[in-house]
């Protein structure tokens, strides 16, 4: 193959770099004159000769900075060894200014003070302010609640109690069956001189201290056959207490209680409870009872001065009491 025309120039100037490596600067090459790659202004064209590069660029190290001057380009074989600062790629601040001033350093930033081995923030003095600020938080929530413990304890002695935040509410059943524990109010109470007597037994008001109405009690009551029938109308069944208000002269008295036809096994102790020496009535009234078991609605009690009985009593009232 022939060869071509290459032109004027050699085939070495066809890179317009050659003149940079060490194989273009021993075959010859030369940089360009009159500016370059990169730089204001091509080479002027000459006439018949082709172009060899659209820009001329300059030798590394010709450029001019301001007034400073660039260092000149080092060779691969005289750069100074690995780690160490090369004088080409010094920092911009150890320069002169624009204008040829004084060069400049760089003053190193101290270490901060504080917890980490590598100079961290001080994490110590943040932990240090966060458990502060914890104990105070405790600390406030504890007074409230001694504060607020205190007042109640107050009010508790103020209104004798604890007052219920909750109304009471009624049940949702109410019970069908009447209940066996009833106040005395709701149980039968009468008079002795209103039941029905028999026998010796009557009513009087001498002797003072009987409750009855007007202060009438029965007397006479200290002969076999005398007696005091009650019909008793019962709320419900059960077991019950009869008392029984009565008199004696300081001594001690009995008499036979039928409830329902059944006499009880035992007489009613009508016994001198209170003590007293003093065989005036008036100064001798007092109670007794005896258990009885009852059944729902009317009941027949009755109280009779039978053979072997000790009757020398007034009886002022009857009435029917839990048992």
């Amino acid at each position: 193959m022939a060869a071509g025309n290459d032109g004027a120039n050699k085939p070495e100037d066809d890179d317009p770099f050659g003149y940079l490596y060490a194989d273009g600067q021993a075959a010859g090459a030369q940089p360009p004159q009159g500016g370059g790659y990169g730089y204001p202004g091509p080479a002027p064209a000459q006439p018949g000769v082709p172009r060899t590069s659209y820009n001329q660029v300059r030798t590394v190290g010709e450029r001019q900075y301001g007034q400073h001057q660039q260092q000149p380009y080092v060779p691969p074989q005289q750069q100074a060894p690995y780690g160490q600062p090369q004088a080409q790629y010094a920092a911009p601040e150890t320069y002169g200014g624009a204008h040829g001033g004084p060069q400049t350093r760089q003053t190193p930033i101290p270490p901060q003070r504080g917890g980490g081995s590598g100079g961290g923030p001080n994490t110590r003095g943040i932990l240090i302010g966060a458990v502060a600020v914890v104990a105070v938080v405790v600390i406030g929530i504890t007074v409230a609640v001694i504060t607020n413990s205190g007042d109640k304890d107050k009010g508790d002695k103020a209104g004798g109690g604890t007052p219920t935040t909750a109304p009471s509410q009624p049940s949702e059943t109410p019970s069908t069956e009447p209940s066996t524990d009833k106040t005395p109010e709701e149980l039968p109470k009468q008079d002795a001189a209103t039941l029905k007597l028999g026998g010796s037994a009557g009513t009087e008001t001498v002797v003072k201290g009987a409750e009855g109405a007007g202060g009438v009690y029965v007397s006479g009551f200290n002969q076999v056959g005398a007696s005091v029938t009650w019909k008793a109308n019962m709320p419900s069944d059960g077991k019950y207490r009869l008392t029984v208000r009565y008199a004696i002269p300081a001594v001690d008295a009995n008499a036979t209680l039928t409830v329902n036809g059944t006499p009880n096994s035992n007489p009613l102790g009508l016994k001198n409870f209170v003590h007293s020496s003093d065989p005036n009535l008036e100064k001798n009234w007092q109670t007794t009872w005896a258990p009885v078991t009852l059944q729902k609605g009317e009941n027949e009690i009755k109280i009779s001065c039978e053979q072997g009985n000790q009757c020398n009593v007034l009886l002022d009232w009857l009435e029917v009491t839990p048992g």
